[in-house]
């Protein structure tokens, strides 16, 4: 863990990663635990936001997150037997 901030741009450089920021990887480590199913009210603990908003600011879902969302749904619903059905078109 890099905790000194006075070498980041000493170790990125050295790495080849120059455009790197260390608040690029709060995004990324946050959209990680997002699409590995932590809830948003734990995300925003564990970044230390007052708000949801800001977490929410931070979370870049992809396509697949977005399609795999839809697919809990339908999974959901098709097992609520009083709940709407969804039908493939």
């Amino acid at each position: 863990m890099l905790r000194d901030a006075t070498h980041w741009d000493e170790v990125v450089t050295k790495l080849g990663y120059e455009h790197l920021r260390r608040h690029d990887l709060r995004h990324t480590g946050l959209t990680w635990l997002a699409d590995a199913g932590v809830k948003v009210h734990d995300l925003r603990k564990i970044a230390g936001h007052a708000s949801l908003t800001t977490t929410q600011r931070y979370l870049h879902s992809n396509e697949q997150s977005v399609t795999d969302a839809g697919a809990l749904l339908s999974k959901h619903l098709r097992r609520s037997p009083s709940g709407p059905q969804l039908r493939a078109v």
